[in-house]
């Protein structure tokens, strides 16, 4: 092989080489960044795993949010239609939150309750998001209830 050519070759190897790494970190960093989204019954049956850190999805159970008197702590349940999840956080609430509406908690788990680190309540009188909507279709689906917004939910044909 001529100088030349195993110049060439040098730098391709290298290239190729700068390239998988520079892949290896991006993947990394996106991997330690991700939030998956479960619905309170996806927890409760083990599918969120050993996650350090997920999104819970669901409405706000009615009558079930109370806040301690004098504190930024505030407990409330989660409920996707199947189960229901309890939820504390600690620091101020969007003001959009309240019970019977759609929310998306960051957080993890600690003994049984979601520990939530940042809370995301709905915009308008029409949004959830589209995970969350999605998932708790199949829910009232499963149930033969009405879908949130009042359309009822024709069953699925076996």
């Amino acid at each position: 092989m001529n100088p030349v050519r195993r110049r060439r070759l040098l730098w391709v190897i290298a290239l190729v080489v700068a390239a998988g790494i520079a892949t290896a970190l991006v993947a990394m960093a996106l991997q330690r960044n991700i939030a998956y989204l479960y619905t309170p019954s996806e927890v409760l049956r083990g599918e969120a795993g050993g996650q350090a850190r997920f999104r819970l999805g669901g409405m706000v159970a009615a009558d079930s949010f109370k806040r301690a008197p004098g504190s930024l702590e505030a407990t409330f349940l989660v409920d996707d239609g199947d189960a229901k999840m309890p939820v504390r956080y600690t620091g101020i609430l969007p003001d959009l939150f309240r019970e019977k509406q759609a929310v998306v908690a960051t957080g993890r788990m600690e003994g049984g309750v979601f520990v939530a680190e940042q809370i995301l309540a709905k915009h308008d009188e029409n949004y959830m998001p589209k995970e969350v909507a999605d998932k708790m279709g199949m829910a009232h689906k499963k149930h033969d209830v009405a879908a949130p917004g009042g359309a009822p939910v024709a069953k699925e044909a076996n």
